[in-house]
């Protein structure tokens, strides 16, 4: 039914799937994240894009991947997608030599229960990147 591929963000009609997603899933604002770094993946249905996430070198944390975004269509949301696309980018940063993944939550959660689920425990970080009420996860890959 789903079916979640790695994708490459420099081609321009997938930057643009990427950005579209964006838009639809973090509708309040958000920033888009510089898609044309790090490695992105995006799940579908059949052939529409319905979820997407990346993973990015972390600025804050010494051999650590930060888990940019997850993010899943309404419609599509508790169907293990978030947990799937988590799975998939933190295989590929042990291959890419990270040691650690690292994200946040602000008010999420479905997201935060996910990480729980994961294995990811909270952190508190030496340089907070966040709002003051963010909540900052970290799991080791061993």
């Amino acid at each position: 039914m789903y079916r979640i591929c790695e994708v490459d963000a420099q081609d321009e009609e997938v930057a643009d799937s990427l950005a579209e997603l964006h838009r639809l899933i973090f509708c309040d604002g958000t920033r888009a994240p510089d898609f044309e770094h790090g490695h992105w993946w995006i799940a579908f249905y059949g052939a529409k894009p319905i979820a997407f996430a990346g993973v990015i070198p972390s600025t804050h944390v010494a051999n650590a991947g930060y888990l940019s975004r997850v993010g899943v269509a309404m419609p599509h949301c508790g169907h293990g997608l978030q947990v799937r696309l988590t799975r998939a980018l933190e295989a590929r940063a042990r291959r890419a030599g990270c040691k650690t993944i690292v994200s946040d939550t602000t008010d999420n959660v479905f997201s935060a229960n996910n990480f729980i689920r994961l294995g990811y425990r909270l952190f508190e970080p030496v340089s907070p990147w966040a709002w003051h009420h963010t909540l900052y996860w970290r799991k080791e890959l061993v």
